[in-house]
């Protein structure tokens, strides 16, 4: 289980996530099931969406997501 800190730097992290990352990062999951959304969904889809389901896999997966500019 993940520690309170840990769920609000998921949060926190994902917030700042705009769709071009949402993307990238739907496109590059390896969690424990695989995801697979449609390009119409993920670009389509509002954004705030795209990030609540990004959180709820992040959660279920136990994974602290590495923004772009954290690998860059």
């Amino acid at each position: 289980m993940l520690a309170s800190e840990q769920v609000e730097e998921i949060i926190c992290a994902v917030a700042a996530m705009n769709r071009q990352e949402l993307i990238r990062q739907f496109n590059r999951w390896q969690g424990r099931f695989p995801v697979d959304f449609t390009p119409d969904f993920l670009n389509k889809t509002p954004v705030e969406r795209l990030q609540h389901i990004f959180v709820a896999l992040c959660l279920q997966n136990q994974h602290i997501p590495q923004s772009a500019s954290a690998v860059a």
